[in-house]
C-alpha cells in the first residue's frame, strides 16, 4: 500500500492508494479517524460515542431478590403485560421489580379503611399485610398480598375472607378487572424521621441521632423554652 502527503486548508491528511481488494476504508479505526479530521476541518470538537450514546437506563428492568417463586411471578405479570396491555398489569410487574424499602406493608386496620365500601372487590398489594391488635371487627375481605403475617391471615379467613396469591388473582382477574390497587406508606420507617434540615435549626422537626435519651443528652439549648428557644 502506497501513500503520499496532501495538504489541503492547512490540514495534513494521508490519502492512501489503496488495492481495491483491502478492506481497509472499511475499517471502523479508518472512518473514526476521517470524522475526527472531518471535525477538526470543521472547527468542532467532540468526542465518538459508541452506538446509543450516554443514555443510561437506571430503573429496575427485573427484581434483584433471587426468590424463585417472586420469579415466576414476574414471568407470569411480563407474560399478560405483553399479551393484554393492560394497565393494571404493568403497575403489578413494576412494583414487583421494587425494593423492599418501596414495597411498605400495609396493616390489617389501613387495609379495612381502604375498602370501606369496596367488600365485594379485591384488594391487591404489592407487599406483606400484617395484623393490628387495635382492630376488633374484621369485615369479609378478598385480599391479594406477597405475604401474610400468620395472624392477620387467620383473621382475614375466620371472617369469612380469602388469602389469594398473585397467580390466583392472574386466574380471577386477568385484567385487573374489580380490584382495588393499594401500597403502604413509604415515610413510616424509622429512618425517614432522621431525614430532612439538620436537627437545632429553627422550624426543623427532624429526629437528632442521639447516644442516650438521658438527662444530660441533647436537652439544653434548642429544645426548652426555658433554655433559649425551642425548635
Amino acid at each position: 500500500m502506497l501513500g503520499k502527503l496532501v495538504v489541503v486548508g492547512g490540514i495534513c491528511e494521508v490519502a492512501a492508494f489503496i488495492n481495491p481488494s483491502s478492506s481497509v476504508e472499511n475499517s471502523p479505526h479508518f472512518e473514526q479517524s476521517r470524522r475526527k479530521a472531518a471535525a477538526a476541518a470543521s472547527g468542532v470538537m467532540g468526542i465518538d460515542l459508541v452506538v446509543g450514546g450516554k443514555n443510561k437506563k437506571t430503573k429496575r428492568t427485573a427484581p434483584k431478590s433471587n426468590d424463585i417463586y417472586l420469579k415466576l411471578i414476574v414471568k407470569l405479570y411480563r407474560f399478560l403485560v405483553r399479551r393484554t396491555g393492560s394497565r393494571f398489569n404493568a403497575v403489578v410487574l413494576k412494583r414487583l421489580f421494587m425494593s423492599r424499602v418501596n414495597k411498605a406493608p400495609l396493616s390489617l386496620s389501613r387495609l379495612i379503611a381502604h375498602m370501606k365500601g369496596k367488600e365485594d372487590k379485591i384488594a391487591v398489594l404489592v407487599g406483606n399485610v400484617t395484623d393490628d391488635i387495635r382492630v376488633h371487627e374484621v369485615p369479609a375481605l378478598k385480599v391479594t398480598a406477597l405475604r401474610f403475617t400468620e395472624t392477620a391471615r387467620a383473621r382475614i379467613e375466620k371472617a369469612g375472607g380469602e388469602c389469594l396469591t398473585f397467580d390466583q388473582l392472574a386466574l380471577r382477574a386477568p385484567l385487573g378487572q374489580n380490584t382495588v390497587l393499594l401500597r403502604g406508606s413509604r415515610k413510616n420507617r424509622e429512618a425517614v424521621r432522621h431525614f430532612g434540615p439538620a436537627p437545632g435549626v429553627p422550624h426543623s422537626h427532624t429526629k437528632p441521632y442521639v447516644r442516650a435519651k438521658g438527662r444530660k443528652f441533647e436537652r439544653a439549648r434548642g429544645k426548652r423554652n426555658s433554655k433559649g428557644f425551642r425548635v
